[in-house]
C-alpha cells in the first residue's frame, strides 16, 4: 500500500505543485487549505507524514502540528513549510514535533528529498493501514474509527487486518478461517466464522447511510470494499 500524505497548504499553486510531485513519486496524497480542515482530514486518512504550512487560516501551522502530535505521538511525521524561520521558531517548532523545515520558496525535488529522508527515519513508527476513516496499526494491535479507538476481540482484529491488507479482493471462508484457526475443521467454522464477522460489522459500519465495507460476495465469501 503506498504511504500516505498530507499536504496542508492554503496557496493552491503550492499546494497543487506539491501534490503533483509526490503523486509523481507513487505516494497517496490528501490536501488541505486551512487549519481545521487539516484536523478532519487528518482524521480520515491518518497519514503518515504531514507537510503542513506555518501560516494557515483558521488555526496556524503551529496549532496543527500540536493537536496531531496529541493524537498520534511520534507515529506521524510533518516537514513545515515557511517563508522565513528563525533559529529561535525553529527550535520552537522542533520542540512541538516538526521533523524537518523548508524554506519556501524551494524546489520540489528538495522537498521530495526531504521527504524520502523523514519516512525513511520515521516509518519504524508508522505501520498502518487506512481506507476512510478506519485505520489498523498492527503492531500495536488497535483500531482507530474517525479519531476514535475500537475495542476488538482478537478474531475481530485479525480478520479486519486480513481484510484490509486485500481490499476488494473476494475472500472465501476457508481463507477466513485459517487466519484466525489454522488447524481447525473449516466445515465446522463456517458459522462461528459469519458470527464474527457480524460482530465486526456492528462496530466498523455505524453509519447507516455509508455503504457496507464488508459485503457478502453470495456462493464465495467475503470482500471488504473501498
Amino acid at each position: 500500500m503506498k504511504q500516505q500524505v498530507l499536504v496542508v497548504e492554503d496557496d493552491e499553486m503550492i499546494r497543487q505543485l506539491v501534490q503533483i510531485h509526490l503523486e509523481k513519486e507513487g505516494y497517496q496524497v490528501f490536501t488541505a487549505s486551512d487549519g481545521e480542515e487539516a484536523k478532519d482530514q487528518f482524521l480520515i486518512h491518518s497519514p503518515c507524514l504531514v507537510i503542513l504550512d506555518l501560516m494557515l487560516p483558521k488555526l496556524s501551522g503551529e496549532e496543527v502540528c500540536q493537536w496531531i502530535k496529541e493524537q498520534e505521538r511520534n507515529e506521524v511525521s510533518i516537514i513545515m513549510l515557511t517563508a522565513k524561520v528563525s533559529s529561535e521558531e525553529k527550535i520552537h517548532g522542533l520542540k512541538i514535533g516538526a521533523d524537518d523545515y523548508v524554506i519556501k520558496p524551494f524546489s520540489p525535488e528538495e522537498l521530495m528529498a526531504r521527504v524520502e529522508a523523514v519516512l525513511r527515519r520515521g516509518g519504524q513508527f508508522c505501520q498502518k493501514i487506512s481506507y476512510d476513516g478506519l485505520t489498523i496499526k498492527p503492531r500495536k494491535g488497535e483500531v482507530w474509527l474517525q479519531g476514535e479507538i475500537l475495542t476488538l476481540t482478537k478474531y475481530e482484529f485479525h480478520l479486519l487486518f486480513y481484510f484490509m491488507e486485500n481490499p476488494n479482493i473476494v475472500l472465501s471462508r476457508e481463507q477466513l478461517i485459517r487466519q484466525i484457526h489454522p488447524h481447525a475443521d473449516t466445515s465446522i467454522m463456517d458459522r462461528t466464522i459469519d458470527a464474527h464477522i457480524k460482530k465486526l460489522r456492528e462496530k466498523i459500519e455505524v453509519i447507516p447511510s455509508q455503504p457496507k465495507r464488508i459485503q457478502t460476495v453470495r456462493g464465495m465469501g467475503y470482500r471488504f470494499v473501498v
